[in-house]
């Protein structure tokens, strides 16, 4: 087979496990025979459409089969794979398809107000709704398709999120998913029988790569969810008997706050994965007193994404930390001189391997500011190790804040916060002070059925923080607003925060 990439991964799994389930998508199973032969037939249909090597297909919907089916097939004509968010508005998606000069889009019926809305794109030459689309699939031919594919070829255009200016799109080669997923073997003991709930947006490489593909390899089985639900995660985790999960801090804090966690079966759970976001230990613990173990990594859209890994056997002692680089990739934190930081000092991630994205596309200016010439990438976020190496994340560079002269990361406040039982949620972000410089306004959201005041938050965080870090400003509310991952959007808040 000349195709070592992605599009090479349907044939060789049907090969060797031709009969063993692939997917389950709400009431339907397929086989990784039955995948092959799907995406065959959609490679036809793609190519009849005119796509050919280095072109660009995208896909724009909330989690289904048809997203991994898409994927696999602009893979199996070497055609580049650019997955959008659903969540984003017809502008912003336009913007991401002339970008990208995306040929073709395939697209969920919910989508369709928003594709109506698209005009001026001159690449996009096929337009396909979730309504045709198995009629269009099953009319494309079965012939094999083999074409010439190596790990260096860009597989994925992923548009990072545009806190400022224009989204970036990262190009993430055949090779970066493959190494990132030999980085996850190598760390999680994923077994062929892993039953692997997909339950975080796929336009997303954490779910991506971090769930589906290595789920994939391993022949193993994802049961993908359409959107999180917490109700519904418990029953697919039931009847399924869901081994694996990945999910952010928000569905993890969701989950363990409903009225089934006590009660529901979750003995099938070997392992559960938390990423893009500090995980507030409080939560942490709160999952080990359930007697699951609960892992937690550190990673970007530009590392494919797996950068550090806390391993199971290390997630109590450890609790709280990102872990260790991964075992392909090298991890530094450095000072803004680029020199090496001393343990428990804060300093800039920087990550080098055969996971990180070779740049941004159509885009050489970012490209040069984020990779030095050595290879190393510029995170933009900021970390201590302890004197055994390992890491802790502290936040995002551009949302600390300086107060009074004083570095405030507000990842640090926002778990403070979280410790009070009347806490669901915090966020927490720098705003303008005339004597101070900058102070702390802080969202919460309290847990139903308590009460709790700002001045009592303030109090509470007296013994546990510097009066520095302590928000000046504290906002009771009903929900944070999140991006399509479920970060919190920082920057919506800075625009509500007080002048």
């Amino acid at each position: 087979m000349r195709n070592a990439g992605l599009g090479g991964w349907p044939a060789r799994r049907a090969q060797m496990t031709p009969s063993r389930p692939a997917f389950v998508f709400r009431d339907r199973t397929l086989s990784y025979a039955e995948i092959h032969e799907r995406t065959t037939r959609l490679a036809g249909r793609l190519r009849r459409a005119g796509v050919t090597a280095g072109d660009r297909v995208a896909y724009l919907g909330p989690n289904h089969v048809a997203f991994a089916e898409t994927m696999f097939a602009t893979h199996k004509l070497g055609a580049v794979f650019v997955p959008l968010n659903s969540r984003l508005a017809a502008p912003e998606i336009a913007y991401m398809l002339a970008d990208s000069g995306a040929s073709v889009l395939i697209h969920a019926p919910e989508c369709a107000e928003s594709v109506r809305a698209l005009t001026d794109i001159p690449s996009l030459t096929a337009v396909v709704s979730h309504d045709l689309y198995d009629e269009w699939l099953a009319r494309g031919p079965d012939t094999p398709i083999d074409v010439p594919v190596t790990l260096d070829d860009v597989a994925l255009i992923l548009y990072t999120s545009g806190t400022t200016g224009r989204p970036k799109g990262a190009m993430l080669t055949h090779g970066n998913l493959v190494w990132n997923c030999y980085n996850l073997l190598v760390g999680v003991d994923l077994r062929s029988d892993e039953v692997t709930l997909v339950s975080a947006p796929l336009f997303h490489v954490a779910a991506l790569n971090q769930t589906l593909l290595p789920t994939f390899l391993k022949g193993g089985c994802s049961v993908v969810m359409p959107s999180w639900d917490v109700e519904r995660c418990y029953d697919l985790i039931e009847k399924h008997r869901v081994t694996w999960m990945f999910g952010v801090t928000t569905m993890f804090a969701a989950f363990a706050g409903s009225p089934r966690w006590q009660s529901a079966d979750l003995s099938s759970l070997r392992s559960l994965m938390a990423g893009g976001a500090p995980v507030p230990p409080s939560l942490i613990r709160t999952y080990q007193d359930r007697g699951l173990v609960f892992c937690q990594g550190y990673g970007l859209t530009e590392t494919a994404p797996g950068a550090t890994f806390l391993e199971p056997a290390q997630s109590t002692r450890k609790a709280g930390s990102a872990g260790v680089p991964v075992f392909f990739a090298d991890v530094r934190v450095v000072r803004p001189d680029l020199t090496d930081t001393a343990p428990g000092e804060p300093g800039e991630v920087l990550i080098q391997g055969p996971n990180v994205t070779p740049g941004y596309w159509n885009n050489p200016q970012a490209t040069r500011a984020a990779i030095h010439e050595d290879g190393w990438f510029r995170s933009g976020d900021i970390a201590t190790r302890d004197e055994d190496g390992y890491l802790y994340i502290v936040d995002r560079a551009k949302d600390m804040y300086i107060s009074g002269g004083e570095n405030v990361y507000p990842a640090e406040v926002e778990g403070a916060l979280a410790e009070h039982p009347a806490v669901a949620e915090a966020a927490v972000v720098g705003v303008p002070d005339e004597r101070w410089g900058e102070v702390g306004h802080a969202f919460v959201v309290p847990r139903p059925d308590t009460h709790v005041t700002g001045g009592e938050l303030r109090d509470f965080l007296l013994d546990r923080l510097a009066k520095y870090k302590i928000p000046r400003y504290v906002d009771l509310v009903d929900d944070l607003p999140r991006t399509g991952s479920g970060k919190v959007r920082k920057w919506d808040l800075r625009t509500r925060a007080r002048p």
